[in-house]
């Protein structure tokens, strides 16, 4: 089982996700979205598994930018903002074996499990 952890290591959510992963003995490997933006390929799969619109950071700065025509954005036209800006992408975003499970950090813990699949 691999789970990987998409964020930025000063992001508060990331933070609590961090430790109840470390807390609950999960291994996953972190992946800083700043430094390490997704590709669009990675992109569109995550966009296939969850949809985009829980996928958006609606409280970031980047998001507030955009202007009111996103309200009217496809799918492909959110893959393309997420390949652009990777601050407009909700964190942490936890994928498991390839496929997009969870977006943000606030399920409790036994949903958390189930979608983890532990």
């Amino acid at each position: 089982m691999s789970i990987q952890v998409y964020g930025i290591p000063n992001c508060g959510t990331c933070k609590k996700a961090f430790k109840w992963l470390e807390d609950s003995g999960i291994e996953y490997e972190f992946v800083n979205t700043k430094e390490n933006p997704p590709s669009r390929e990675m992109l569109l799969r995550w966009v296939e598994d969850l949809g985009f619109k829980p996928m958006r950071n609606t409280s970031g700065q980047s998001y507030r930018a955009l202007g009111d025509e996103k309200n009217y954005w496809t799918d492909q036209q959110w893959i393309e903002a997420f390949a652009k800006d990777a601050m407009l992408l909700k964190r942490p975003l936890f994928v498991k074996d390839g496929t997009a499970v969870i977006v943000g950090f606030r399920d409790k813990e036994d949903a958390l499990r189930k979608k983890l699949g532990l």
